[in-house]
């Protein structure tokens, strides 16, 4: 946006670099590739750790190697004579002598620097060499008169490109004068019970530390300020929240008759947790306001009754459904699951896919437009121009965290007044579920249904490989079935594809012609699906694959999954692929074979799984041991860069900014009473144009 938007009291941390002391073009580029490009990024690049220089009476008082400041006399310099001698100077403090060593040092300047017989602070760092204390190449070199300049505890900054520490020190100091006073945005009684100082001394204070204890993420004013990034991304979410609720939905009620003929069919009764999210979407669907909800379950915790029973609840009501998948073998794997139940509530349910071409599809779309296929099942496709629907009030997106905020304010901008409702089956770490999915409200499915027997888990060197082989030949002529995951392969050696056909053909030879069967993601659509039809039917017992399979592949009979070089995928992945088997009554087990020796990190991702079922608690590991930005992939999540909150600590800062937003927009919608009028100033400052514009500007 143009600074005209800008408020005026903020555009000095908006201009160029250059303004800041000792900051040239060149300069200026090298940050630029950092991404600091203006006064305020400076201000936001918090010191990483700091250096002890206070003034000590002599070096003797720190153990070597160890920085030391001192007043010294300086004695005689020792000129390098010799080539590749380094230059030294005797200097004398309160009670020792010790060296000032200079490599390819001019003699003049030091002689200028450090003339003999006068007093000089000098700050580096102490080393003992053949004997002798020496400092090398002093940090500071001071008259004493000076000393002041010398920070008893010096900040030390993330460096860029050759920008030294010096520079980083002066170019704070220069944003730190740009600052302006700014009227406080935080909820008084949250500031007050935290002891959050003011924004600009929190400023202030994160940029001068005076020991190591201020440079925690627990320091008030280091807190502050990572909640200052947090409301502001909160505040956003809670605007387009509250956008689309202020989109007309529709009052979809259900009378519950096709429900209950669904829930008597069942051969089990649903678990609290689907009973309880399948109330909270049917409250949502009753609702006048546009449902904007996510459905997240573990693996295996009975999200597609779930989608189901809601899909329903908008047919009785005279209505139709849509499930959306983001593949092909997704989607007819949920035909395969909802058309029985649907059956037995005599409801008409359809596929749509790419594959769906001339009369056929003409076909589907008039029965669509007529209203007489009350439920679609399909992927994206559904999206087309052409595809128009009768009453279509439900709009199911399943598997989207592939699918940010933008596109789910897409889909409601399609000017259909259906409620949405989003499934993912990768469990979400508390913080980012907040951060990528703070504008909607949340169901989770915790509990297992019935009839889920737990899945052994064992890890088996690859060494072992001919017994793995055998047992997997055993397991086959028992009538077993078993997934063979292949390994994720670097790209400059063979490609996945190589390594899968490797196998497929390696086990052919040991287990049989018409045994084994092969998926790859290089495989056309149709091939993909006939060996998945043939695996499910059971015609082949062992399914060679890349990570194809990962998501909602549901094959009961399937009780042995193989992870070649399992120490090659994340912890999220292993979970998913792991939940491929345990889906019947088969007592089920998941091999991963590893090759020795793993890394430390390597070692504990294996181990948490073998330790437990749980995808909430693994997410949350996953999310300790790799950071935010790879556990759901920077690049495509459309995570917010934050510059001084860390994600992986501050779910609890996390969840307290989306209650204060989400207060603050329920008292002051339009943001327009003083508080709201700083929370403003606060989406200008943390560059959050989109919140500004649904705000529309005043």
């Amino acid at each position: 946006m143009t600074v005209k938007g800008r408020p005026e009291v903020l555009w000095p941390l908006f201009g160029g670099l250059t303004a800041l002391d000792g900051i040239g073009p060149k300069t200026e580029a090298a940050l630029a590739q950092a991404g600091i490009e203006k006064p305020r990024d400076i201000l936001f690049t918090l010191p990483q750790s700091g250096i002890d220089r206070q003034h000590r009476a002599s070096i003797r008082e720190v153990v070597a190697p160890a920085v030391a400041t001192v007043a010294v006399t300086v004695g005689l310099h020792q000129p390098n004579t010799a080539k590749g001698r380094p230059y030294r100077i005797t200097v004398e403090d309160a009670e020792t002598s010790f060296q000032l060593v200079f490599f390819h040092a001019r003699g003049d300047y030091l002689k200028k620097v450090l003339p003999t017989g006068q007093r000089r602070i000098v700050s580096g760092k102490v080393e003992i060499f053949d004997g002798i204390a020496q400092m090398v190449h002093p940090d500071h070199i001071l008259p004493e008169d000076e000393a002041g300049d010398i920070p008893a505890f010096e900040p030390v900054y993330p460096l860029h490109g050759g920008v030294s520490q010096k520079l980083m020190w002066r170019a704070t100091r220069g944003a730190l004068a740009l600052a302006p006073d700014l009227p406080e945005w935080i909820d008084p009684a949250l500031k007050a019970r935290e002891g959050w100082p003011d924004w600009r001394l929190a400023l202030a204070e994160a940029h001068a530390p005076e020991a190591s204890v201020d440079l925690s993420a627990n320091d008030p004013s280091r807190q502050r300020l990572a909640y200052d990034e947090l409301m502001a991304h909160q505040l956003t979410l809670a605007l387009a929240r509250a956008t689309a609720r202020r989109g007309k939905g529709r009052v979809t009620e259900g009378d519950g008759r096709l429900r209950t003929r669904v829930l008597a069919a069942l051969p089990y009764a649903p678990t609290g947790a689907q009973s309880r999210a399948v109330a909270e979407i049917v409250a949502d669907l009753a609702s006048p306001m546009r449902m904007n909800r996510l459905l997240q379950g573990d693996v295996g915790s009975g999200k597609t009754l779930v989608a189901l029973l809601a899909l329903l609840a908008a047919v009785e009501a005279g209505g139709q459904g849509v499930m959306m998948a983001p593949t092909e073998i997704l989607a007819r794997q949920h035909l395969e699951g909802l058309h029985p139940l649907a059956e037995s509530a005599g409801v008409v349910l359809e596929i749509l896919t790419g594959r769906d071409k001339g009369n056929e599809r003409a076909a589907k779309l008039n029965a669509l437009a007529r209203g007489d296929i009350q439920i679609l099942v399909g992927t994206h496709a559904v999206f087309q121009k052409d595809v128009v629907f009768h009453d279509l009030r439900l709009a199911i997106v399943d598997e989207q965290h592939r699918f940010g905020v933008a596109q789910r304010m897409e889909l409601g901008a399609k000017g259909l007044a259906a409620d949405v409702l989003v499934m993912t089956a990768t469990p979400i770490p508390r913080s980012l579920s907040l951060v990528q999915y703070g504008d909607m409200d949340v169901s989770t499915l915790d509990e297992k249904p019935p009839g889920r027997s737990p899945v052994k888990t064992a890890l088996v060197a690859v060494n072992r490989m001919d017994e793995v082989v055998n047992h997997l030949r055993r397991a086959v002529a028992e009538g077993r079935q078993a997934y063979w995951v292949c390994p994720l392969v670097e790209e400059s050696e063979v490609s996945d594809m190589t390594a899968a056909e490797e196998r497929f053909k390696r086990l052919r030879a040991v287990l049989g012609e018409g045994v084994v069967g092969l998926v790859h993601g290089q495989l056309p659509p149709s091939e993909k699906d006939a060996a998945m039809a043939r695996f499910a039917s059971g015609e082949t017992k062992v399914l060679v694959a890349t990570t194809v399979i990962e998501v909602g592949v549901n094959v009961p009979n399937a009780s042995i999954m193989v992870i070649e070089r399992a120490e090659s995928f994340g912890l999220a992945q292993l979970h998913q692929l792991r939940g491929r088997v345990g889906r019947g009554a088969e007592q089920s087990t998941c091999l991963m074979l590893y090759q020795a020796p793993l890394s430390e990190t390597g070692r504990r991702r294996l181990e948490i799984l073998r330790e437990t079922e749980d995808g909430f608690r693994i997410a949350e590991e996953d999310l300790a041991m790799r950071g935010a930005g790879d556990v759901i992939g920077t690049a495509q999540s459309g995570l917010p860069r934050f510059r001084i909150a860390d994600l992986e600590r501050k779910a609890g800062l996390m969840a307290l900014a989306q209650t204060d937003a989400r207060n603050l927009l329920a008292d002051d919608p339009e943001l327009n009473s003083p508080r709201g009028q700083a929370a403003r100033l606060l989406l200008w400052l943390m560059e959050q144009d989109r919140a500004i514009r649904l705000i529309s500007v005043g």
